[in-house]
């Protein structure tokens, strides 16, 4: 019988009034994991639920993960939805830099932008579209998260070392995020 853990990150991402401290659980979006993800999110404050470009089906997945996310986990909960591998559309980097896959001449994406943007603004999600290779917007999604938490979730946070527990303003505040992988630049450490 295979031992399935999830990966467990944090990152902080300072903020002009206050340091956030990401507690990142991330599962990948693994269907073995399905059970026990209400134990890693019941009291999370955000989500980042993570699609790929260049597959369609993963939009729907992420789909029923906003739906259960909205379903059971706290009223409040920040949603971001991330679209992840821009770096092999035909849109991937500023400056112009070209797709990975630009020697076949074909842009992998298969899940447009219009489509996923429209249903993050139906559900009154956050959205981005992100490239974990190149780390593209990755700071854009923490920092975006970072701000649309309100102080007063984050008082009310509830579990060991979670803010709320005695610390004072400007002090470092903790933030439970389920999420993928990020790399570091300007004011986030993700």
């Amino acid at each position: 019988m295979p031992f399935s853990i999830a990966a467990f990150l944090t990152q902080k991402c300072n903020l002009p009034t206050r340091t956030i401290k990401f507690e990142i659980w991330d599962t990948a979006g693994q269907e073995r994991f399905a059970s026990l993800a209400p134990m890693y999110y019941r009291n999370a404050q955000a989500a980042l639920v993570v699609y790929d470009l260049t597959k369609p089906t993963s939009l729907i997945k992420a789909k029923h993960w906003v739906a259960e996310l909205q379903r059971q986990a706290s009223p409040g909960i920040v949603i971001a939805l991330v679209g992840n591998k821009l770096d092999l559309t035909s849109d991937a980097a500023p400056g112009g830099e070209e797709a990975d896959n630009a020697d076949d001449s074909e842009d992998a994406r298969k899940v447009s932008t219009e489509e996923a943007k429209a249903y993050a603004e139906e559900e009154s999600l956050l959205f981005f579209e992100t490239s974990a290779k190149t780390g593209h917007n990755v700071t854009e999604v923490f920092t975006a998260i970072a701000n649309a938490i309100p102080e007063t979730s984050l008082k009310s946070a509830r579990g060991p070392g979670a803010a709320g527990s005695g610390t004072r303003a400007g002090e470092e505040q903790r933030v439970n995020l389920g999420t993928r992988d990020a790399g570091a630049k300007d004011g986030c450490a993700c």
